[in-house]
């Protein structure tokens, strides 16, 4: 089988508008969970999230696209236009044609949902724009990418939850590894935080209504987020080929189902991903130093992943860095995995670990060292990334240093 890497990275979510700018709110432990600046804000009980502030589509988009692109578009088309010109590819003749995007999202267009339910149902109109279905769908992050960087290989969009991202980088790196491409962009982009989007999580009663504290005693639940994170995954001889810089190597992956409840997790279903992972990679479970993980701040998702590792790693689980970054730029639900990569990313090229933020007191469900509060340097030499969603849909991803 091909190997796989990474060439090109990007993203604009609450810590910042690039990767450049994410990884230095990483590094520095900054938290972007704020007040909601959305409409009908006080009608809700939850009013925190991870937004991403001073954002002027305006600037990015004419007119005529604007209509045409729901924020969670708007924001992946921004990541991936980061990720292409990093990678420095240009999509042309043969390679356009084994090239495509394989993209994660749970919500889809739902501010485009959310306004054009108002229009109807609150304020009585009864025509809405002939654009509203190709700008709420899913795919239509996944169709944006692919017509704006002529990427005509197979693409499609990933609906599960919050393994959204990770279901879809994936399928990118399967299909690559195959042979059924060259390279693959791919990610995740999530737009929730409107009114009837955080009103929808409020009934669920797993949100917090001041901070995220992952695998902290004191938490009391997740918060969301917004964004979008984009990557180039591409076959290791092609990119070598034309000299392109490797940022890390996607080594293994594995999905497994819970089969057991809609929203509880399991750590059976956990243990089964993380070990897939680890095994797809071919590596010993002594070479893995850091996990970024699911991490919601949730009661039940945080001891159940800790337990996952424990049951996993065994002895090695106690010399594991595992920090959850969901602590700083919240919950991107179906794009959260894409964002978190870049923190395994950093941990393998740049040697510093991503802290936990928020964390008060131990909890002895949770007793890993979870980095709580300040970043690490450190040598980190192979990385999983895990998504747990609801549904109990898993996936984990193994990335190598380059």
């Amino acid at each position: 089988m091909r190997r796989v890497v990474i060439t090109g990275a990007g993203t604009i979510n609450a810590l910042g508008a690039s990767v450049a700018e994410t990884l230095e709110a990483m590094r520095e432990g900054r938290c972007g969970i704020g007040r909601l600046d959305i409409r009908d804000v006080d009608r809700l009980t939850v009013q925190i999230g991870a937004q991403v502030r001073d954002y002027d589509e305006a600037a990015h988009f004419n007119r005529q696209q604007i209509a045409l692109y729901d924020r969670f578009t708007q924001f992946a088309l921004l990541a991936a236009d980061e990720a292409i010109a990093q990678s420095g590819l240009t999509f042309e003749g043969p390679l356009a044609a084994r090239a495509g995007v394989v993209m994660g999202t749970s919500g889809g267009g739902l501010n485009t949902q959310d306004e054009n339910y108002r229009a109807v149902y609150e304020d009585g109109k009864n025509r809405v724009h002939p654009f509203v279905v190709p700008k709420l769908m899913n795919n239509a992050a996944t169709s944006h990418v692919s017509m704006q960087h002529n990427l005509k290989g197979p693409s499609f969009t990933v609906a599960t939850a919050c393994a959204s991202s990770n279901h879809a980088m994936g399928q990118a790196f399967q299909m690559i590894r195959a042979g059924m491409t060259d390279v693959m962009v791919t990610g995740g982009t999530e737009a929730m935080l409107c009114f009837g989007g955080v009103k929808a999580w409020e009934g669920l009663r797993v949100m917090s209504k001041d901070a995220c504290r992952p695998f902290s005693a004191t938490r009391n639940g997740m918060v969301q987020g917004e964004g979008a994170g984009m990557f180039v995954f591409e076959e290791y001889e092609h990119a070598r080929a034309r000299g392109a810089e490797i940022l890390a190597e996607v080594a293994g992956f594995a999905m497994s189902s819970d089969a057991s409840d809609i929203v509880m997790p399991s750590k059976q279903g956990a243990s089964r991903a993380i070990a897939g992972a680890v095994s797809d990679a071919g590596i010993p479970l002594e070479s893995v130093g850091y996990i970024n993980a699911h991490g919601t701040g949730t009661a039940a998702n945080d001891k159940t992943e800790c337990a996952a590792v424990a049951d996993v790693f065994g002895h090695h689980a106690n010399d594991l860095m595992i920090s959850s970054t969901k602590s700083m730029h919240g919950h991107l639900i179906g794009g959260t995995g894409a964002v978190e990569l870049l923190a395994c990313l950093m941990a393998l090229r740049d040697g510093v670990v991503a802290p936990t933020i928020g964390y008060e007191e131990p909890d002895p469900e949770c007793a890993l060292d979870v980095v709580p509060n300040e970043a690490r340097e450190a040598r980190v030499d192979v990385a999983l990334s895990n998504a747990f969603a609801f549904g109990g849909l898993n996936a984990v991803l193994a990335l190598k240093r380059a």
